[in-house]
């Protein structure tokens, strides 16, 4: 096997606190280059988390939060939409969109693909979080630390 190109950090950055419905998602950015966030994709990335949240999240027993990543990468882009549901589990809905044309994203999750070397990054912090501010606090979850605790690094 030949890699097209060796590994290289990315920057994930937390971008904003999202409010859809009745969820507050975490929002973070993944670029490949040190081109700036294409706005268009930020603005397709909301509308399809509005989507997400109004078709699937408010049919689950949902704890109100999680987290939206928005990966700007070499080839094109991808979005994903994640929210806690039943405790310990993470709904996780992926869309994927050419570089040259950001707004297009389409939903991949029924294909199999789940996320990349960097997405799996946030992720992992995702799920220390919750379990840092949510699980391990028998009495008392604390949410809002939990949407305070933000990951920004190079990775």
């Amino acid at each position: 096997m030949k890699l097209s190109e060796v590994y290289k950090t990315r920057e994930i950055r937390f971008l904003d606190l999202w409010s859809i419905d009745e969820l507050t998602l975490k929002t973070y950015c993944i670029i490949y280059d040190d081109r700036p966030l294409n706005d268009r994709l930020v603005e397709a990335a909301f509308h399809t988390a509005k989507q997400r949240v109004s078709e699937s999240a408010l049919a689950t027993y949902h704890y109100g939060v999680g987290f939206v990543g928005i990966h700007q990468g070499k080839t094109g882009n991808f979005v994903f939409v994640d929210w806690w549901a039943d405790e310990n589990e993470l709904h996780h809905h992926v869309y994927v969109s050419p570089s040259d044309s950001p707004a297009e994203l389409v939903y991949k999750t029924p294909t199999g693909l789940a996320a990349c070397a960097w997405d799996l990054y946030l992720i992992g912090h995702e799920r220390d979080a919750w379990v840092r501010h949510v699980l391990a606090n028998e009495t008392k979850p604390d949410i809002n630390s939990y949407l305070s605790d933000t990951c920004n690094r190079f990775v």
